[in-house]
């Protein structure tokens, strides 16, 4: 029901920044929370960064106070505002909407490929 389209990666200097965007469509955002996962070769997928529906945000230790996460509910768009990038920032970013009622809903984005690289 909820179509998800990640854009922004791409190949950044170390010390970089960079701007993911996920814009929606199909539904609003607006009953979700949120979420950016990122996943490296041969490694876990992991939570980057979640956003509630009422704003309340929460990062993986390994990203606070680098990455910014943010939702415009009227473009249907949430964003993952990457700056400070290292070598292990390197993975697949996938956008996420979560929701539960009854049961977990979830649906995910495509993926969008950052590459830090010198």
């Amino acid at each position: 029901q909820v179509q998800l389209v990640e854009s922004g990666g791409g190949l950044v200097l170390p010390g970089g920044s960079l701007r993911l965007s996920c814009t929606a469509s199909g539904s609003t955002i607006t009953l979700f929370t949120m979420n950016w996962y990122r996943q490296a070769p041969g490694k876990q997928r992991e939570l980057v960064a979640g956003i509630t529906r009422d704003g309340r945000t929460n990062y993986a230790d390994s990203v606070k106070d680098r990455f910014t996460i943010s939702r415009d509910n009227a473009k249907s768009t949430v964003y993952l505002q990457m700056s400070g990038l290292r070598s292990e920032d390197t993975a697949v970013y996938y956008c996420n909407a979560h929701r539960f009622v009854i049961v977990h809903m979830n649906y995910w984005g495509q993926g969008t490929q950052v590459t830090v690289s010198s």
